[in-house]
């Protein structure tokens, strides 16, 4: 297996009055390894409405090569490694929405309600050596 130039990759969604969390977990796990152990915090709305954000962290290689396998099932994944230049931030974070709705039905899709941020590897860490670092890995996880 190759080497994956991430030290991480971070999982986010909220889950709001309206919605039902087990629906939510179920739509976050989509890119998620079975075992994965979920954080859960409960917070208030602006309104004061009940909001549950679900988040997970995978720091274990064999982890990140799971969500980056299915970030290749995207519709558009090739439109998301053409941006992978305005993807990745000045500290070495890329950035990428996916569909909450989507995933529920466990179809990776670009989108809104779930947010994935990866720290790529990189010496020295310079946007520009991390955008060629993750272009490198997500190009080979297609090839494999």
């Amino acid at each position: 297996m190759s080497s994956v130039p991430f030290h991480y990759v971070d999982l986010r969604t909220f889950c709001y009055a309206t919605e039902d969390e087990k629906r939510v977990e179920a739509a976050l796990r989509t890119y998620l390894p079975e075992e994965c152990e979920l954080d859960r915090q409960v917070t208030a709305g602006h309104h004061g409405d009940r909001i549950v954000v679900l988040s997970a962290r995978l720091e274990n290689a064999d982890d990140v090569r799971y969500v980056l396998d299915r970030l290749i099932e995207l519709p558009d994944y090739d439109a998301f490694l053409d941006e992978l230049d305005e993807r990745v931030s000045e500290d070495c974070s890329l950035y990428l929405t996916l569909d909450k709705q989507a995933a529920f039905r466990g179809e990776p899709r670009q989108g809104d309600g779930i947010t994935l941020r990866a720290k790529v590897e990189a010496y020295p860490a310079k946007r520009e050596a991390a955008v060629e670092n993750a272009r490198e890995a997500l190009e080979t996880r297609t090839t494999e």
